[in-house]
């Protein structure tokens, strides 16, 4: 038994200085020290925090926030409560959406304390869109991979890169809105983004994102700060704690040094500086969704026109999967698809918030809170399935490893332009993963809608187009009143996809002086 003042360690030796003088050992090195005396550091090097509202109270005004989660999975609740008591306010918050109304990041827009928010999906939030039209909030909208891919350029070092991503939408060219001002015009639009080509394909350069501090939620963490997250709430997690200058992270369980093996490690604790254990967990799901018939093949609708409708669409895009193809599935048609691969087919089923084998609904007893699509509703894995972060999960899908892709749309064009996120001044959901997942190279791209959908019958009067006006009568169809200088009528003849009448009292295209 050792009396040892002080010990040393030097090329495998330990060397143990006590009261009777020096000795040296050198076998079973490891035994000796681990049994004999802690590893664990001092204590003034522990990342442990006793509670949220420690872990927060030097966050300044103004602070850049990276906050974790993917729509209400995987959040940190307990430090967003605790920012809600905080006294600062006019963050930047970079989150890839803000929660719901009353619930996660909403909650903090609900007290006007955030600034700017820098994300790929308004979503459900109606505060969220309310401030943004309003102009009392500044919002940064930009595709959900290459929010992941900034993420991670900032946390690597890497100032920049170029993505094929947007090239040739608002996103590239600028002029989307970041902030509109009280009288409804755009007071601050997004800055146009460098192009260049490589290979002969286009791309768009893209900054990264670093912050302040980093606000995420675990499963577990050791005193170091290694991390395991649960299934599909690790998303964005990962890739906002490696960006930031101070991360703070809250878990479900704090385990001793060791229990987390080396190799299962989620996120190393380098990345890791202040730990809390979360008081309690709502979990909170957005859209709860299970089985409701035991053979869901038997009837997925209930059997009305629109309900044949879509189930028609579905079996028609369920022709295109092919035996041991990967394949990502929008929310509402296209995932409906799902339902009809045949019993011989093995299709694996990836979702952009970090899971490839997606399983059918869940039983009623068997809700996960932390297993959700990228629509986020509940649902289950199949065996072999994986999880991973969304910064990985957006790697598969810009690389080209998805062989198909099928989603929903507000407009498609004659030419293939896809139109699904936002009505300028009056409807902003944000384009979430569908700008990377259309432009990702070998994958095919299958839009699945209704042929004249609408949100309202016969609602629409006039169409107005940088090329000409149309007025809409709800039984004569279009007639065109107006032509814009410079374009010829066979040009509108071969542009529009439908037949209409030319008015007799045809003029030239009104502007308004200014």
């Amino acid at each position: 038994m050792f009396s040892a003042v002080y010990f040393t360690i030097n090329r495998g030796v330990l060397s143990v200085v006590g009261q009777s003088g020096t000795n040296h050992y050198t076998k079973d090195l490891y035994k000796i020290v681990s049994c004999k005396y802690s590893t664990a550091p001092p204590r003034k090097h522990r990342k442990i925090y006793p509670n949220a509202q420690e872990a927060i109270k030097d966050i300044p005004d103004g602070s850049k926030l990276l906050v974790g989660g993917f729509g209400l999975c995987g959040i940190p609740e307990n430090l967003i409560a605790a920012l809600r008591q905080h006294a600062a306010g006019g963050y930047t918050v970079v989150s890839n959406n803000a929660g719901v109304d009353d619930f996660g990041l909403g909650l903090l827009l609900k007290d006007k304390k955030v600034k700017r928010m820098i994300s790929s999906y308004v979503g459900e939030n109606a505060e969220f869109e309310r401030q943004f039209l309003s102009g009392e909030l500044e919002v940064e909208l930009t595709p959900q991979g290459t929010l992941a891919e900034r993420l991670r350029a900032g946390g690597a070092g890497i100032p920049a890169f170029f993505t094929p991503t947007a090239y040739g939408t608002l996103v590239h060219e600028g002029g989307a809105p970041i902030k509109y001002g009280k009288d409804g015009k755009v007071d601050i639009p997004s800055l146009q983004r460098q192009s260049q080509m490589f290979n002969g394909k286009p791309y768009i350069m893209e900054e990264a994102i670093t912050g302040d501090y980093a606000l995420i939620k675990a499963w577990k963490a050791d005193p170091f700060g290694n991390l395991l997250f649960n299934k599909a709430a690790r998303n964005f997690n990962p890739p906002m704690a490696q960006a930031a200058k101070t991360t703070i992270v809250e878990v479900e369980e704090i385990v001793g040094i060791g229990d987390i093996k080396p190799d299962e490690v989620h996120l190393p604790g380098i990345f890791v500086h202040r730990i809390i254990k979360g008081e309690k967990y709502e979990k909170r799901i957005e859209r709860v969704s299970v089985q409701k018939l035991t053979d869901h093949r038997a009837s997925v609708v209930k059997k009305n026109p629109a309900a044949e409708m879509r189930e028609r669409i579905a079996k028609r895009v369920a022709l295109e999967f092919k035996d041991g193809m990967y394949a990502n599935l929008g929310i509402g048609m296209p995932m409906l698809s799902s339902n009809f691969i045949p019993n011989d087919m093995e299709v694996f089923l990836q979702s952009e918030n970090g899971i490839l084998g997606l399983g059918p609904f869940p039983n009623p007893n068997c809700i996960d809170a932390d297993l959700i699509n990228a629509g986020k509703e509940t649902v289950t894995v199949i065996p072999g399935a994986s999880f991973f972060s969304s910064d990985d999960s957006f790697a598969m899908i810009r690389g080209g490893h998805i062989d198909i892709t099928v989603l929903g749309a507000m407009q498609v064009s004659q030419y293939g332009d896809l139109a699904n996120w936002m009505i300028p001044g009056k409807l902003i959901k944000g384009m979430g993963g569908a700008m990377d997942l259309v432009a990702a190279p070998g994958t095919k791209v299958i839009v699945c809608m209704e042929h004249t959908a609408k949100d309202g019958k016969n609602c629409v009067n006039m169409i107005i187009t940088e090329k000409a006006v149309f007025e809409v009568d709800t039984e004569n169809g279009l007639t065109l009143t107006e032509l814009a200088d410079g374009v010829q009528m066979e040009d509108v003849l071969s542009s529009t996809g439908c037949n209409f009448q030319v008015s007799p009292t045809l003029k030239p295209m009104g502007q308004v002086e200014v």
